[in-house]
């Protein structure tokens, strides 16, 4: 059963899988790096000032937060709809960057496949329809 495991976790597609999760938490601390220091002071900037990933209406009672960490610490039923525009900015970044990198490696695994010194070979046309059906008259005629 140990062997077993192990043959399993040898296999290429679970180490390419492990690895690739692996990446992506990593990448996903960067971008969300990116869009909380980066992305929200700019954005900011043409708000004036506003924090998107601060904002929220209260749902429950008539509560007055200052932050929306206060109001959650109060218990206060909130819609956090500036953190969830912020997960969705996360999202197309990591979307994109995602497609950028598949395309990449579509590109390169292309690339590799291709041998330049390889002759082409041209496959040999066959008959024309105009040949085949002359053939098939001059049966007929025999």
């Amino acid at each position: 059963m140990l062997k077993e495991f192990r043959d399993f976790i040898a296999r290429g597609n679970v180490m390419d899988m492990a690895v690739g999760i692996i990446i992506g938490a990593a990448f996903t601390a960067i971008v969300s790096s990116v869009v909380e220091d980066l992305i929200n002071p700019i954005i900011g900037l043409f708000t004036g000032g506003i924090d998107f990933s601060n904002q929220f209406i209260v749902l429950s009672g008539r509560g007055d937060y200052a932050s929306l960490e206060t109001a959650r610490e109060a218990g206060a039923a909130v819609f956090a709809y500036g953190s969830f525009l912020m997960a969705v900015v996360n999202f197309l970044i990591i979307a994109g960057v995602v497609f950028m990198l598949v395309k990449a490696v579509n590109r390169a695994k292309e690339a590799v496949s291709r041998d330049p010194k390889a002759p082409v070979v041209e496959e040999p046309a066959g008959p024309t329809e105009l040949e085949v059906l002359m053939e098939i008259r001059d049966r007929l005629k025999a």
